[in-house]
């Protein structure tokens, strides 16, 4: 806004400060020596007073006809020098005393804000003020964001705002992360993000139903959300109070997991949690009737061969069998409860006895060699081992055990576990079913996220596969569907390029030097580039639509536990599971040797 008392002239014909930069002293006056632009300017720090990295400043520029305007930007760059000195031996002359010279430092600042918006650069001999309260918020348009979504803490504990209409599809959609695999802490940030929207407030009443679907796909670090983290301190929770949150668990999570193979039981194969778990999988009748055969052939590898034709024959094919009541399917006459049972009996049908038999071509398509099919029969039953205990109908009440992703408010998809050509079948499905049923409600709310890390393996930039498809779909659709991809991976430049160019949020953790060099990271700043590389964990760049400049943010040790030995004790936490059952989690049986981070970096031990 402009100020409402036009600052008067000074002998220096410059601007006595009011409004934006008036009450508090300068910390240092724009530099005359090097060009001041209206996207970036230097400022000569004032003796007795310094500017460090990310601080806010503000300043005025007086207009002909007595307006002002207020300029607002953030510190990118300080460098200090010796004026006086020609040569880097004088420095020595310097300090001995006999060469006289002056230390002056500067700080590189680029704007983030004018008001009114008239774009012109300050001019020389402006003071410059910190941007404090009130003033900061303006000058990180925090002022005008309706929804605010806590999303962090500067270096000066002060919050940092993410606005809600650029994640949930009102004006834009999705999250990217990107980083170093367990040092950039990418999934605890993206969960941290969930729980800001849950508990914040900025969903508002939406909040009760909207949905998280986070796939676990490393480790178990994401099967203890619902339970307390021990570890966090006085000084960790007071964190949270900042940013306005109250520091504890999810209180609605779901946790599934694949079973146990060879076990008729499906009892979960999980190692370090034992109840409170669900296993899931799929009946036969599911696999066919649903045509989910072609996400055993979702890597690079099936799609240049050219027995993917024969991939979408059986699919077609298969939809049309008989199913029975428990999940089973009639084929050829035999009744088919078990994965390897249905690969055995289309081997039978897709490689006749009598070699000089064609096969049928409904099933292979036209036209498709024998060696096709072969390889087509050679791919499937490579998979059969990986896949066997997911696509099952040998167990009662086989139906109970399909995903339901709306029973709780955080669903949590274990897969660390499995075959890379297993856990690409889960994904496909699982994100389908949720695609699928976005589109089918026909409308945006509740809201359904998706968190995703590794998403270079499922979208990646150099072929196609119906998990990429599916993820395009969400990218490019899933705004106005409702449904929001929270993406990691260490590399952005291995991923799809519309899947990143379609998130209006992205965030950098800790970057391999030779990866920061790369065009997917050029909205951040060259210093931020570099300062990208040895970033600690815990510590984020966050760039949106909202700000010209990327803010480097700090995130709050996760008040959820993030592996076994993090987690209360002692009855302190309950879990559901998908039949509705609650279960108190007995953390005595967890594996674990109760040894926590060190005490000065807290998020030492976290690997994503």
């Amino acid at each position: 806004m402009a100020a409402s008392n036009p600052p008067t002239a000074g002998a220096t014909g410059r601007a006595t400060p009011s409004g934006a930069s008036a009450g508090r002293p300068a910390v240092g006056l724009v530099l005359g020596v090097d060009d001041a632009t209206p996207l970036e300017f230097w400022v000569a720090v004032a003796p007795g007073q310094t500017l460090q990295l990310d601080d806010v400043v503000a300043l005025e520029r007086r207009l002909p006809d007595g307006a002002t305007v207020e300029i607002y930007g953030l510190v990118t760059q300080i460098r200090a020098r010796h004026e006086g000195a020609h040569f880097q031996s004088d420095v020595f002359l310097i300090a001995d005393g006999t060469l006289p010279a002056q230390v002056s430092e500067a700080a590189l600042v680029q704007p983030t804000r004018f008001e009114p918006e008239i774009l012109l650069p300050p001019l020389p001999g402006t003071p410059v003020r910190l941007a404090e309260a009130s003033q900061r918020d303006t000058a990180l348009s925090f002022d005008t964001v309706e929804r605010r979504l806590p999303a962090g803490l500067s270096r000066a504990d002060e919050p940092v705002y993410l606005d809600l209409d650029f994640i949930d599809g009102t004006k834009g959609a999705h999250i990217n992360i990107s980083g170093i695999s367990g040092v950039a802490t990418k999934t605890s940030y993206a969960t941290f993000l969930l729980y800001s929207m849950f508990t914040s407030g900025a969903l508002g009443a939406d909040a009760a139903n909207t949905r998280a679907l986070i796939f676990n796909v490393k480790g178990e670090d994401l099967l203890f959300l619902d339970h307390a983290n021990r570890l966090v301190d006085d000084d960790q929770a007071a964190r949270y109070r900042a940013l306005g949150l109250t520091p504890g668990p999810f209180r609605d999570v779901g946790i599934l997991a694949p079973p146990r193979k060879g076990d008729l039981n499906a009892t979960p194969a999980t190692g370090s949690r034992k109840t409170g778990v669900a296993p899931f999988f799929w009946t036969v009748a599911d696999f066919c009737h649903q045509r989910l055969l072609p996400f055993l052939f979702a890597d690079a590898e099936d799609e240049r061969q050219q027995y993917t034709i024969v991939v979408q024959s059986v699919t077609a094919q298969l939809a049309q069998l008989e199913a029975t009541e428990d999940g089973a399917v009639r084929f050829d006459g035999r009744l088919i409860r078990t994965f390897p049972a249905l690969v055995d009996a289309l081997e039978d049908r897709l490689s006749p006895t009598d070699p000089d038999e064609p096969p049928d071509p409904r099933w292979t398509g036209r036209a498709v060699g024998s060696g096709t099919v072969n390889a087509f029969i050679r791919r499937l039953a490579s998979a059969k081992r990986h896949v066997e205990h997911l696509i099952r109908a040998d167990i009662a009440k086989a139906q109970a055990h399909a995903l339901d992703l709306d029973r709780h408010q955080v669903t949590v998809v274990d897969i660390h576990g499995l075959h890379d050509r297993a856990k690409r079948f889960v994904v496909g499905v699982v994100l389908r079913q949720a695609f699928e049923a976005k589109e089918a409600s026909g409308s945006a709310l509740p809201l359904q996220f998706v968190v995703l890390d590794e998403l270079n393996k499922y979208a990646p930039r150099d072929s196609s596969s119906p998990i990429k498809e599916i993820l395009l779909d969400v990218a490019e659709r899933g705004r106005s569907l409702g449904i929001v991809l929270v993406g990691a991976q260490q590399t952005a430049s291995e991923v799809e390029r519309r899947v990143v160019a379609n998130s209006a949020i992205r965030i950098v953790g800790r970057l391999d030097p030779a990866e920061a060099r790369r065009d997917e990271y050029g909205f951040l700043p060259a210093v931020a580039r570099q300062r990208s590389t040895i970033l600690k964990p815990g510590s984020m760049y966050l760039a949106q639509p909202r700000l010209p400049v990327p803010l480097l943010v700090e995130f709050p040790f996760p008040s959820w536990a993030t592996r076994p030995a993090e987690a209360v004790r002692g009855g302190g936490a309950r879990s559901v599971d998908s039949a509705g059952a609650t279960d108190d989690v007995d953390l005595d049986t967890v594996d674990g040797n109760g040894a926590g981070p060190p005490a000065d970096d807290p998020f030492a031990g976290l690997t994503s």
